[in-house]
């Protein structure tokens, strides 16, 4: 797979999106595969690593060169790429820095497609691992999970016969990726189902081509069905928040009263994406700071200003977007720009509901190619609020509210979001009636 195409060359990081990628050329032979993916890995580490960690990167990566020497002793020239994996991985976890890994060439095929909406065979269903199983998040209009009767708030217990999620600390055959290389065999996946209400199902569901992103979409709760939830899967795509702004604006042209916005299981994006985003409670700056000088990314209205006003200066008209009550949902599984989209929420008044993020909201990465097909994101820049402060590690919510995964699966209740209708209920009591004769356009 070429990644020339997959995102931005490092050189134009500065003047583009946060998530960028740089190809390897021509790099010399190495003793083996493993030594040669050790090499392209920790040299890019060395060289780009721009974050928070103390740690001496140059000693460690002499230590585990020795490791990793030692672990392909008896097999020379013939030592595998998943050596050097496992070592980098190792190397890495001592650094320190969640947002610095390794990714195999299969992770790095789905962050290609993803990136660029590529058609894919899929279900339609996207699923997250959680306690006792595969939690279905979201699932396309019109696609073979949604013909098959598949529901969000599904728990998937088993897929081909395997036992799916995880059940304490131990991760099981079937986890989100493994889902996903299923659905790219093309086909059909017999799944095992808890459903509130229901007894156990079991479902058969096809897979044809659909396109390879989740899109925002826009869902309705309360007592009365007039809180918009809008579910931001990704901020990988560049239309990202393009589509979140139309679902807010088709929210606002229905009258609702209050706005969930949930971020529960996005891991982030780009950056520029989410601080566009962001930006439809009031401007925001993001400053990042690389080895060699720093730059700004702003956001009005949820957009990017293509002529940002000059620092300081203020920015034109209201530029607020959404001026009623809001929340956000988050929990461990929210990171990197969807922790940054939170910090910036939450400078405005609008609480977090959940459980603490995953603890990589102060820093940006970059996408290297590598010899084996994967990819390593490795931490280039630290991030700055546009007062100067850096932005907090990790985003701890206004409100606690774990997601109760048993009542989900047996009541059908999500937790989160009725904490979060909650914290909306007293300010929406005065709120005018929705307009008569509207009715919200499908999300795409």
């Amino acid at each position: 797979m070429s990644f020339t195409t997959f995102l931005s060359r490092l050189a134009g990081r500065t003047a583009r999106q946060g998530v960028v990628l740089t190809v390897l050329l021509g790099a010399a032979a190495q003793a083996s595969p493993a030594t040669d993916l050790y090499k392209a890995a920790s040299g890019d580490v060395l060289r780009e690593y721009y974050g928070w960690s103390t740690a001496d990167l140059e000693s460690l990566v002499g230590k585990y060169r020795a490791v990793l020497d030692e672990r392909c002793a008896s097999q020379a020239e013939t030592c595998p790429f998943t050596t050097a994996r496992v070592v980098l991985g190792e190397l890495l976890h001592e650094v320190g820095d969640a947002h610095t890994s390794v990714r195999d060439p299969d992770a790095a095929k789905r962050l290609d497609e993803i990136s660029r909406n590529l058609p894919v065979a899929r279900t339609g269903a996207r699923v997250v691992r959680v306690e006792g199983g595969l939690l279905v998040a979201s699932v396309m209009r019109g696609s073979p999970a949604a013909d098959a009767g598949l529901r969000v708030h599904d728990l998937i217990t088993v897929v081909n016969g395997e036992v799916a999620g995880k059940h304490g600390a131990v991760n099981d055959p079937v986890g989100p990726n493994e889902f996903t290389t299923l659905e790219r065999d093309g086909q059909a996946l017999q799944l095992t189902v808890r459903r509130a209400g229901e007894p156990e199902l079991a479902l058969t569901v096809g897979t044809r081509e659909l396109p390879a992103r989740d899109a925002p979409t826009l869902d309705w709760a309360g007592d009365d069905h007039r809180v918009a939830v809008v579910t931001i899967p990704s901020f990988l795509p560049t239309d990202t928040a393009d589509l979140f702004l139309r679902r807010v604006r088709e929210a606002q042209a229905q009258g609702a009263r209050g706005l969930v916005i949930d971020l529960r299981f996005n891991s982030g994006g780009g950056l520029n994406q989410c601080v566009a985003a962001a930006s439809i409670f009031a401007p925001v700056r993001y400053r990042m700071q690389f080895k060699m000088g720093a730059q700004e990314v702003m956001g009005i209205n949820g957009e990017t200003p293509r002529r940002p006003p000059p620092h300081g200066s203020p920015p034109p008209g209201d530029a607020r977007v959404w001026t009623g009550p809001a929340a956000i949902l988050i929990g461990p599984d929210t990171a990197s720009c969807a922790e940054v989209f939170t910090f910036y929420a939450q400078q405005t008044g609008v609480p977090a509901v959940g459980e603490a993020t995953r603890g990589v909201c102060n820093s940006g990465v970059t996408f290297d190619a590598l010899p084996d097909g994967g990819v390593l994101t490795v931490t280039v820049l630290r991030g700055f609020a546009a007062e100067g402060q850096p932005l907090p590690e990790r985003i701890r919510p206004d409100v606690n509210a774990p997601l109760n995964i048993a009542a989900l699966s047996t009541d059908g209740r999500d937790s989160t979001l009725e904490a979060a209708l909650n914290v909306l209920h007293a300010p929406m009591g005065d709120a005018p009636p929705p307009p008569a004769g509207l009715s919200v356009p499908p999300s795409p």
